[in-house]
Parts: structure tokens; sequence; C-alpha cells
């Protein structure tokens, strides 16, 4: 798919109804988005689509949806209260901050520093580059510091240390937090893997690139916990598993996709190893999922700070074992995004610009939609209308504006099929069903339209 920059896919988005600015009338809130009409329905697809290949198509794989406000000991045995930071910098002549690393990423290409990188270095590199900043131009900066990415809130009507709770920055470790319940409940055995969808929250310093790092996002996460002996293997298995989502389910363009192994000097404290996906966004291949081999180190850090086990009972020798956990995560609103960019394209068509949305039948906002030609045929359309809704399935009724004009529009917000309701309709018993991709478009028996649906929905 050809590739257009960031503001072409915002208008686009705003323009159709899939993500709106938030608190528009008040002058907006920098950061913060809201999934319109159809945006909400894509989103809710993709979720369906994950859960669907990774919890219910597989055996010893179970789900969880857990608070976002805990007891905040999770957050100081998880490391996030003393560790969970980014190193910023200021400039002294404008007041602006920035993100360290991120600014020397941009102005020293080739530099090799990360968030993890040692303060001094982050300093030095900047002072040694003389860059400048960004926003006044001057060159007159303090030295890095650790910023903490925590959202900080308070319980009750007083505000003190001891009422102090924090927004959970990410949403595996209620998974962990809740391992015993799960095991006990479910019944499961190793391995298996428990699955979430949710919010999480980060007062991100340089949040941006439109919904690709903003403050507030939702996660899908896995946390699979297998044997020691079996998770180098086991890692593989989910690179695997992740990429054939991205390749066989969403059909991602594979020059579009890069696999970036974590070089080890460059690894999270709690990971043996990690592999992040890129995708190649408006601002360049950046992170997209991220699969990382976090050992044994949530559980055992719940287990020094809360004092309870949290082992796996080996049901026939009676071992306790401490599983090692793998993670792929992916942030909802970046597949969203990703997706979007990977299946937009403005075509020319008869000397004119066709916008289409070319999504998977699955993740179609509307699967089909109800054309009558006229107005005048709305009433006998309306009831092909009505048992396409009653099945369940996500259909559109649209009769304003030139049929030339509906379709332009139905193909540009991504819907598959579009059945037009004619003048010989009455006559023939037939309608006219339209394929987006294609264009194509046979006459169908209304008679029979029940069970080309039927096709269509589960091919």
């Amino acid at each position: 798919m050809a590739k257009y920059n960031q503001e072409k896919y915002v208008t686009f988005l705003k323009n159709y109804g899939f993500v709106f600015a938030n608190s528009e009338i008040y002058g907006g809130l920098a950061n913060a988005w809201d999934y319109g009409p159809l945006g909400v329905l894509l989103k809710n697809n993709i979720k369906n689509l994950w859960w669907k290949e990774f919890v219910t198509k597989i055996h010893n794989s179970v789900g969880l949806d857990s608070a976002i406000i805990s007891n905040a000991r999770v957050w100081k045995a998880s490391g996030h209260l003393a560790g969970f930071s980014d190193p910023l910098i200021d400039c002294k002549a404008c007041g602006q901050r920035f993100r360290a690393d991120k600014l020397i990423e941009e102005f020293v290409p080739g530099a090799e520093v990360t968030e993890n990188s040692p303060i001094e270095l982050l300093t030095d590199t900047i002072t040694g580059n003389h860059i400048k900043c960004p926003n006044c131009g001057k060159e007159d900066w303090t030295n890095v510091r650790k910023f903490n990415l925590m959202f900080k809130t308070f319980q009750g009507v007083t505000e003190d240390n001891t009422t102090t709770l924090y927004l959970r920055p990410e949403t595996c470790q209620s998974i962990f937090v809740d391992f015993n319940q799960i095991l006990r409940t479910s019944r499961q055995k190793l391995p298996f893997s428990v699955c979430q969808i949710g919010k999480s929250f980060r007062n991100e310093i340089t949040p941006g690139n439109f919904i690709f790092r903003t403050r507030e996002f939702e996660q899908a996460e896995i946390e699979y916990f297998t044997y020691p002996s079996d998770s180098m293997e086991e890692f593989d298995v989910w690179v695997e598993k992740v990429s054939n989502f991205l390749f066989k389910i969403i059909s991602f363009d594979k020059d579009d996709i890069k696999f970036k192994e974590i070089p080890k000097n460059e690894l999270a404290h709690y990971s043996k190893r990690t592999i992040d996906i890129q995708y190649n966004f408006p601002q360049g291949f950046s992170e997209l999922w991220g699969i990382a081999h976090r050992s044994t180190h949530d559980l055992v850090s719940h287990m020094n700070e809360s004092g309870k086990e949290l082992v796996y009972v080996n049901p026939v020798s009676g071992e306790k074992i401490t599983p090692i956990v793998i993670e792929p995560s992916v942030g909802v609103d970046r597949l969203f995004y990703a997706i979007v960019c990977d299946k937009y394209s403005v075509e020319k068509v008869d000397n004119e610009e066709r916008e289409v949305l070319h999504l998977p039948f699955e993740l179609a906002p509307y699967k089909f939609a109800v054309l009558p030609l006229s107005n005048k045929l709305e009433d006998e359309s309306k009831k092909i209308y009505d048992k396409i809704i009653e099945k369940g399935v996500s259909c559109i009724f649209d009769v304003s504006g030139s049929i030339g004009k509906r379709y332009r529009r139905q193909d540009a917000i991504g819907t598959p099929y579009c059945i037009t309701y004619d003048f010989s309709s009455n006559e023939t018993n037939t309608v006219t069903v339209r394929e987006r991709d294609s264009m194509k478009q046979e006459k169908i028996n209304i008679s029979k339209l029940d069970d080309y649906l039927i096709k269509k929905i589960y091919k």
C-alpha cells in the first residue's frame, strides 16, 4: 500500500467519524483522543479478533478483567515506584522539557542510546553534540534526570501518603497478583496463558504521533506460564503465533514489519530475551508488538513483597515450580493505527479519486450496507436491512445522496459489500451486490440473499 503522512490519516479518521480530538469544544486536551461511531466499531472488532485468536481458539488460555487501581504495594513489588521513569532534560531558556533519549535519536542519527542509558551518557551526548532546543533554538540545558511516569491518585477524602494510589501503568501485574486464584478456579495445568485487554495510564512527558503514544491507552496482553526447561522454545512459538496473526489474519504488508531482537545490554531488568515487532508508521519504524521473556521476575517479586507463595504444584510429583513467563503485549491503539495505515489507500477510478479502507471482513465496522436507489424504495429495502441486523450482523442503511457517492463513502469506511435495491427489484425479486475491493457487481435473488450473506460471513 502507498504510505501517506500523518496529517492525511488524521484528517481521514476525523472526517469519517473514526477518531476525534477529546474535549474539542473546550479547546481540546493535548494527546487525548475519542473513538467515534466508526472508530469504536473498528476498535471493538480488533479486540474481538485478538480475543478469538489468542483465547477462544487456544485450549489452555483464559481471560481476566482486573481493576485499574490496585493496592500500592503491587507497584512497589513490580519496581514501578522506584524505577518506572523516563530520562528528561529541560531547556533553561524557555522551560520546555524533553525526553533525552528521543532528543538524541532525532538530532544524532546512529547514536546508541536508550531510555535505560546512564544519565551521564545522555547528558554528555546532548552537550557534546551541541544539540539545540527544538522550541527556542538555544543551547542551555539542565542535567538529565529521571521522572516517574506513574499517575497518582488518592483514596477517600484526605490526601496523604497513607491514601496514595496509582492508576496502573500496565495490565499484566494483576495477572501475577491473581495467579493463585486463576490457577485454582480455572484448574489449568502448565503451560497455560492468561489474557487481558484493558486501559493503562502513563504520565508520558512526550506523547505524540497521533494515537501512537498517549497517556491513556489500551493494552492486549498475554502472560504465558510455562516450565523453565521449555521457555526458550516456547518463546519462538509465540513469535510465530504473533507473526501468523499479523500476516495471515490481518494480512499486513511484510515490507512494513520488522522484527528487532533487543541486544542484551538494552534489555529490561526482568527480561532474558525480547523481540520488538515494529511497523512502518508515518514517523518511521516504531514498536507495535513486544514479546518478552520475563523469566520468574514478577512472581518472585510479588512473593517477596506479599509473603505468599505464587507457585505451580505438579499434580503428579508434588514439586513446586515457579513458572517462567512469556509476554506478548500489543497496544490496541497502535494496532488500530497500523491497520488503518496499512489498509487505507487513495485510488484513481474514472479520473476520480476513491478512498478505500481495505479491511479484512472481520474488522470492517459494517459488513454490509443496504442502499435503496431512491428514497421511494426505502420501505421495501428497509425490510432487507432489518433482516440483516436481526441476525446480529453489523449493517448500515444509507439513502442520502447519489448511489455513486454512497458507494464511495462505503468504500472509504471499509464496508465489504453494498446491497442496492433498485426500481426493478420488485419485479425481478433481485438486488445488486457490489464488492468493495474489485467493485464487481452481481445480481442476487432476494430469496437466496440469506444464503449468500451467510457464505460471506463464514467464509
